[in-house]
């Protein structure tokens, strides 16, 4: 495993790669078994290189750990409003998530509804492309040699057009008071409209997921007397009982309801409102669904083609968890249509002329988080 701790030191490894590189982060996700390849971590560039907690901006190498940046943050009433999932109980791996893995993967948790995702937050970003050459953009970092904005491409791009050395970001304080408005007892179709109806309305909803068996639960965040206020008004509106505790929205986060259960793991993103009628064509044994029915999680028989059990429909099925065998016949990510492949493909002719990260870029295989 090749692991720098300088990025000039990450940049000579690329430039003397002969090999593909499977670029890694804290190894908190699975990686296809790839002999002609090279793991390439960045948990060697580690540390918070700057925070100004007024600003509400920090800067990070790739490698900082997730729990050290939280860590700092907490201990200035700060957060990552975006909350970033951790996949180490859903996919069963261990390892350490990073924060340079956060943003190559643009992980987002259940307030993307409400504050956007990962890569909504990230201002500044350096990276390693394929050709060994440093790159910078955005924030601090104002040097931009390509003509691309490379903070929105790298955000997401999970290592298929460079190692991330360091990252800028923007965090937002913690809120005074948290609650979850839950409706008991209703089917998939009730849930989406009920969340649907909240999401629409005026009291600020940042939380909508429906967990089948459990309820549907809205949450609402802020200032201690207007979060009151709208959580009664909520209730008002659709029913239910008020929680206090926050536990649950960590197990929404995480999709702890598919923790230790066989099965494939598929993560779809539709439209809210087509997500019942996709769920109930795809027979799966457990389903979860977040940001309002946009996010829909779903857990099946190993070896199912969901994609064509499905089809067609309108969005992107993404295979997270299955065997080397069901990997090796199902594409992991969602076909691109062929103009939106022809553009991909020419940033990374652009980014990685060499192919050097071929191997790194196997989607939502790779240990990028």
């Amino acid at each position: 495993m090749l692991t720098p701790r300088t990025e000039a030191e990450l940049a000579e490894m690329v430039v003397g790669a002969n090999r593909p590189l499977r670029i890694m982060g804290g190894g908190t996700r699975s990686v296809l078994p790839d002999q002609d390849s090279a793991g390439l971590s960045s948990t060697g560039l580690d540390g918070i290189t700057l925070y100004e907690p007024g600003s509400l901006t920090l800067v990070a190498q790739a490698g900082t750990p997730l729990d050290k940046i939280e860590a700092a943050l907490a201990a200035e009433k700060q957060r990552l409003a975006f909350e970033p999932m951790d996949h180490r109980a859903l996919l069963g791996t261990t390892g350490t998530p990073t924060i340079g893995g956060v943003f190559a993967a643009n992980v987002s948790g259940p307030r993307r509804i409400q504050v956007g995702a990962a890569r909504d937050f990230l201002l500044g970003v350096r990276f390693v492309d394929g050709m060994g050459r440093i790159l910078k953009n955005g924030g601090r970092v104002m040097k931009n040699v390509t003509g691309y904005d490379l903070v929105k491409l790298m955000a997401g791009s999970r290592g298929q057009l460079g190692v991330i050395s360091e990252v800028a970001f923007k965090v937002l304080p913690l809120p005074e008071m948290t609650v979850t408005l839950a409706l008991p007892d209703l089917d998939d179709a009730a849930a989406v409209h009920a969340m649907a109806q909240a999401l629409g309305s005026p009291f600020e909803v940042s939380g909508a997921a429906h967990w089948p068996g459990q309820g549907t639960f809205l949450r609402i965040e802020g200032f201690a007397g207007s979060v009151a206020y709208r959580a009664e008004k909520l209730r008002g509106m659709l029913g239910g009982e008020i929680e206090q505790s926050t536990q649950r929205w960590t197990e929404i986060r995480d999709v702890a309801p598919f923790h230790g259960a066989e099965g494939d793991i598929w993560r779809l993103s539709v439209k809210p409102s087509d997500a019942p009628g996709i769920v109930s064509r795809a027979g799966a044994e457990a389903v979860l669904y977040d940001w309002g029915g946009g996010l829909v999680w779903l857990r099946m028989a190993p070896g199912t083609d969901l994609r064509a059990r499905i089809a067609p429909f309108a969005g992107h099925a993404t295979l997270l968890r299955a065997d080397a065998a069901t990997l090796a016949r199902l594409p992991i990510e969602q076909p691109e249509a062929p103009a939106l492949a022809a553009l991909s493909a020419g940033l990374r002719a652009k980014f990685d002329p060499r192919g050097i990260f071929a191997a790194g870029g196997v989607p939502a295989q790779v240990a990028a988080s």
